[in-house]
C-alpha cells in the first residue's frame, strides 16, 4: 500500500497546473478517491506472513495405528516387559521408520530415532532445539527440580576427576567414591540399603510411567502409590546421606587439624562439601539438600552405571574365553607377571582392553534409549514435521547394531575396532553409548576410566571360571531394564588368584 501511495504522490508532483476554476479542488478530490480505492483493495487481500510457496507442508512422521486414550501403548507390550522395550521399539521402527517414527503414548507425542543419520540431525544439526529435557515425575521427587542442582552436577563431576587419580592402583568397592569410608572396609548394612534404594529406583522408573504419559491427571501418582513409593525411597536415601555426611565431616575435621587446615578431595563427597563450604568456587551457594541430591544423582547415573558396564564386559569375556586370554596377556605384560600394581597412568597402553570395553558398550549401552529430549520449537527431521514439545528418544541400542555400519553386528568381536578410529565423544553417530552433542553424558570420561581400571585389576590379579560344570557358551545374557540395563541374573563366577601374594 505504501508503494501505491508513493507512486500517486510522484504523479501529483509532476502534474502541470490546471488554470481552471476549482481545478485544484477537483484534483484533490480525485487523489483522495484514488487513495481510498487502493486502501480498500489492499485490505481485501489475504494477509500472509511468509512468501507464497508451492511446497506442501511436511507430513508427520510415520507410525503404527493407535487407539483412543492409550495411543500406541498396547503395541509396546512384550513378553519380556520393560526390559525388552528398546528391542520392541527397534522392531516397530524397522516396520514404520526407520529414521523417524511417531508414537502417541497417552497424552504425549513421542518420536523414536533409530538411525545414525537421524541421530546426527537431533544431536548435532538441531542440537540447540533438542537441548531440553522433558519433565519426569520420578526424578523431580528423588533429585529435586532445582535448576541449581542441574547446574552444579557437571561441575562437581569434572572436579571429581582428580579424585580418581589419587585412587589409582587400588581395587575399591564400586560405591567407594560416594561413601566416606576407607578402601577395604566391609560393606555395612547402610551400604546395602543404599544399593537397594538405587536398584529400586531403577525398577520403578523402567520404561514409561503413567504419571509422565498423562500429566494432566495430577492425581495419578498419589492414586497408584507411585508418589508414596518414591518419597519413601527419598527419605531412606536422605537418612543414609545424613549419616555419611556427618561421618565424613568428622573425618575432615580431624584431617584438617593435622594438616594445616588443608583437606584433600579424595572422594566425590569431599568435592561437594568443599563446594558447600567455599561457594566462591562455583560462584553461587550450594545448599546441603543440593549436595545430597547431586550425590544421589551421580551415583545412580555414574557409579551404578559403571558397575553394569563392568558386569557386562566380564560376562562377554567369560562367554568368549579367547577374548579373556588375550586381554589378560596384555594386562600382565604391561604391569608385570610377578604381581605389581595396575597403575592408572599406564592404562593407555591397554589397547585391546579398550576395544573390549568399546565392543561391550556397543552391544550393551547402559542407557539403550539414552535420556529423553524435548524440542523447544517445531522442526523438520528427515522430511517430517516434528511439533514443539515432542518427547524424543534416540535408540542407541539399535543404532549401535546397524548392519550398514557393523559387519556381523550381533557378534561380540573387539577386533573390529583395531582399524577403526572411533571414540566415545559423540563424533561417530553409529556408536553413541553416551549420546552426543551438548546433552552427552557429562561424566563419560570418568566412567570409562573407572571401568577400565577395575577390569584391568580384576583380570590382572585373577583368573575366572564358572561354577560347577557350566560352559561359557551357555551363560545367560538376559537383560534387566532399570536406571540402566543390567543382567537379569547376577554374574556368578569364581576368582582364582593368579599371583601367589
Amino acid at each position: 500500500i505504501f508503494d501505491d501511495l508513493l507512486l500517486i504522490l510522484c504523479v501529483c508532483v509532476y502534474l502541470k497546473p490546471v488554470h481552471i476554476e476549482h481545478a485544484s479542488f477537483a484534483n484533490e478530490t480525485v487523489l483522495l478517491i484514488t487513495i481510498l480505492v487502493i486502501i480498500i483493495i489492499q485490505t481485501q487481500k489475504p494477509r500472509t506472513t511468509s512468501k507464497p510457496t508451492n511446497r506442501p507442508p511436511p507430513p508427520p512422521p510415520p507410525g503404527p495405528w493407535k487407539l483412543p486414550v492409550i495411543g500406541n501403548l498396547h503395541q509396546l507390550v512384550t513378553d519380556g516387559g520393560a526390559s525388552q522395550l528398546h528391542r520392541r521399539l527397534a522392531e516397530l521402527a524397522r516396520r514404520y521408520g526407520p529414521d523417524v517414527m511417531h508414537l502417541q503414548l497417552g497424552e504425549l507425542s513421542h518420536v523414536i530415532i533409530s538411525t545414525p543419520e537421524a541421530a546426527r540431525l537431533v544431536m548435532k544439526t538441531h542440537d540447540t532445539t533438542f537441548a531440553s529435557r522433558p519433565f519426569l515425575f520420578a526424578t523431580s521427587i528423588m533429585f529435586g527440580g532445582s535448576p541449581l542442582r542441574r547446574a552444579v552436577a557437571p561441575d562437581a563431576q569434572d572436579l571429581h576427576a582428580g579424585a580418581l587419580q589419587r585412587q589409582a592402583g587400588r581395587v575399591v568397592s564400586l560405591d567407594q567414591g560416594t561413601r566416606g569410608g576407607q578402601p577395604g572396609q566391609d560393606a555395612s548394612n547402610r551400604d546395602e540399603t543404599f544399593l537397594e534404594v538405587a536398584q529400586n529406583f531403577g525398577d520403578v522408573t523402567a520404561g514409561f510411567r503413567t504419571s509422565d504419559l498423562y500429566p494432566s491427571l495430577t492425581f495419578l501418582p498419589a492414586l497408584t502409590g507411585f508418589k508414596d513409593k518414591l518419597e519413601k525411597m527419598r527419605l531412606e536415601a536422605d537418612s543414609i546421606f545424613d549419616a555419611i555426611i556427618d561421618e565424613r565431616r568428622s573425618q575432615r575435621s580431624s584431617m584438617s587439624s593435622s594438616s594445616d587446615g588443608e583437606v584433600v578431595e579424595d572422594y566425590l563427597l569431599d568435592v561437594l562439601l568443599n563446594l558447600h563450604e567455599n561457594p566462591s568456587r562455583l560462584g553461587y551457594p550450594l545448599t546441603m539438600e543440593v549436595v545430597k541430591a547431586v550425590t544421589l544423582e551421580l551415583f545412580i547415573a555414574g557409579i551404578e552405571t559403571s558397575a553394569k558396564v563392568i558386569e557386562w564386559t566380564m560376562s562377554e569375556m567369560i562367554k568368549h574365553p579367547e577374548v579373556m586370554r588375550k586381554a589378560q596377556t596384555e594386562v600382565r605384560e604391561a604391569f608385570g607377571e610377578k604381581g605389581g600394581d595396575v597403575e592408572e597412568a599406564s592404562l593407555h597402553r591397554l589397547k585391546y582392553l579398550d576395544n573390549v570395553i568399546k565392543e561391550s558398550l556397543r552391544l550393551h549401552p547402559p542407557g539403550p534409549l539414552l535420556l529423553p529430549r524435548e524440542n523447544r520449537e517445531s522442526v523438520e527431521l528427515c522430511g517430517y514435521h516434528v511439533p514443539a514439545k515432542t518427547k524424543v528418544f534416540v535408540n542407541a541400542w539399535t543404532i549401535n547394531r546397524d548392519p550398514r555400519y557393523w559387519s556381523e553386528a550381533e557378534a561380540f568381536c573387539p577386533e573390529r575396532f583395531d582399524d577403526r578410529v572411533i571414540d566415545y565423544k559423540g563424533n561417530d553417530f553409529q556408536f553413541i553409548p553416551f549420546g552426543a552433542g551438548r546433552r552427552i553424558c557429562p561424566g563419560f570420561d570418568f566412567g570409562v576410566e573407572v571401568v577400565k581400571l577395575t577390569l584391568a585389576n580384576l583380570i590382572f590379579h585373577f583368573n575366572w571360571k564358572l561354577p560347577g560344570e557350566m560352559r561359557p557358551e551357555s551363560l545367560d545374557m538376559t537383560e534387566r531394564l532399570g536406571a540402566s540395563v543390567g543382567r537379569e541374573y547376577a554374574l556368578l563366577v569364581i576368582p582364582v588368584p593368579y599371583h601367589e601374594n
